[in-house]
């Protein structure tokens, strides 16, 4: 199976021309015109990555992915636009794009930065968890990274996270932590808040919640 995209682009010859070229240079292409009929599909079909235009029919295209984030719907994104405002690309990156390709361009050049974000992103392993528009856990490296740089974090507080984001939005209790953390040792839930304080502490944004009497889990933003 190959890579599926999902682009949203309102001009007829352009999308056609992006979907023509994609798809002959392997991969699947759902093409829309209007940001409302994207994000209804998108909700309900899976995409490794999506190619938005900004300035689109129904809803624009950063109103679309940030409607997606709020359903925790999160999938890289490169965005396609004649806009040179910095505002609207410095909104498009904290939304938590991936790239952002100014028209016009050549169709070499979007492949181009669609296989480095596969390189990057590794969206065929899926092994990049995102929790917010900043913060993502690396499945595989056992690394929470946040705005594209690895957190820094203890050996103890990498374990601590890595528990938490291999069982994202589940409690995980005193006694799992006592396990899997401090390897049985006899230390008590005291001891236990007291370093969970820490990497909460340590963590630019709040994606660990403490259940209070049980434990504590990591919930996407």
């Amino acid at each position: 199976m190959g890579v599926k995209i999902g682009l949203l682009e309102d001009e007829l010859m352009l999308r056609e021309a992006i979907r023509e070229y994609l798809e002959a240079t392997g991969y699947r292409v759902d093409v829309y015109e209007d940001g409302l009929e994207a994000y209804e599909a998108m909700r309900q079909k899976r995409y490794d990555l999506y190619i938005l235009d900004i300035n689109t029919p129904g809803i624009d295209g950063l109103s679309l992915l940030e409607r997606l984030q709020r359903e925790k719907i999160f999938v890289p994104t490169i965005f396609i636009s004649a806009i040179t405002q910095i505002e609207q690309i410095s909104r498009a990156y904290e939304l938590g794009c991936y790239d952002y390709l100014k028209k016009p361009f050549h169709l070499k050049e979007l492949t181009l930065h669609i296989e480095r974000l596969l390189k990057i992103a590794d969206l065929r392993a899926c092994s990049l968890l995102r929790i917010t528009s900043m913060y993502s856990y690396d499945l595989e490296r056992r690394r929470l990274i946040f705005d594209g740089e690895d957190q820094p974090l203890t050996q103890r507080q990498t374990q601590i996270v890595d528990l938490l984001a291999s069982n994202l939005g589940h409690i995980i209790g005193f006694d799992t932590l006592r396990h899997r953390v401090w390897d049985d040792s006899e230390v008590d839930n005291a001891t236990i808040r007291a370093e969970m304080h820490r990497v909460r502490k340590a963590l630019k944004e709040e994606i660990i919640e403490s259940v209070k009497g049980v434990g504590y889990r990591m919930v996407k933003n």
